[in-house]
């Protein structure tokens, strides 16, 4: 199965997990959207990859803890190849606090991790929820994490965020059926630049997981042959 002619939207699709999976998508036959805040050469290079393997990618920024941005973002990712088929809500931060240092855990902290974890996510499930409603079907997938199951992770705020992830999830996918299928994977930590310098901290983690691994949990929710049964 592949997705060929189909539209998809990685947010922070430049580094770690998201680059891993615009490139799966991108070898699958979907033009992607590479988005990202602050990384932009990484943008550019995840981009360059994909077209010189013979894909369609563009970059563009957003900042998807701002509503505006993202609505923007959409419009501009529509204007340029028509519609959004696939959403993968990637996006995150964290702060690294042990687990323990709750005063460490400040308001700031909590205000940034939920803007862009869980306000993020809404923003950009929102912004798109129309043009795939249009074409009465699409998919989101929303990157949650096992910190969001096991309350362990970088930081208590961060593991906070992600069991809000899981639920929003739910919620969504009561609030888009029919059309919209939405979903969301749990990967264990992931050796990104998140990690670095942190190798030892990772290793204490309960799961963890590869990119091989992640490449296929990612796109697996927008391969069913019977969802995108559809315009083939």
């Amino acid at each position: 199965m592949d997705l060929k002619n189909k539209v998809a939207l990685v947010t922070g699709g430049g580094t770690g997990i998201g680059r891993a999976t615009c490139i799966a998508l991108a070898k699958r036959g979907a033009s992607v959207a590479v988005n990202y805040s602050r990384s932009k050469a990484d943008a550019d290079e995840t981009v360059e990859w994909i077209i010189n393997e013979g894909g369609s990618a563009i970059a563009i920024r957003a900042d998807v803890s701002q509503d505006s941005e993202v609505r923007e973002m959409v419009h501009t990712i529509v204007r340029q190849f028509g519609t959004i088929d696939l959403l993968v809500n990637n996006a995150s931060i964290t702060r690294h606090i042990p687990l323990d240092d709750l005063d460490a855990a400040t308001e700031d902290v909590w205000d940034e991790l939920y803007a862009v974890n869980v306000k993020g996510m809404f923003y950009c499930a929102r912004a798109v929820a129309p043009w795939m409603k249009k074409n009465k079907q699409g998919a989101i997938v929303n990157v949650g994490s096992i910190a969001g199951l096991s309350g362990s992770g970088s930081s208590l705020p961060y593991a906070v965020s992600k069991a809000a992830v899981h639920g929003l999830t739910k919620s969504l996918a009561r609030a888009l059926a029919p059309e919209i299928r939405v979903s969301s994977v749990a990967p264990g930590a992931v050796a990104t630049r998140w990690w670095a310098g942190k190798e030892e901290q990772m290793e204490k983690l309960p799961v963890i997981c590869c990119f091989s691994e992640l490449q296929h949990l990612m796109i697996l929710p927008s391969l069913s042959a019977r969802f995108w049964s559809k315009n083939q």
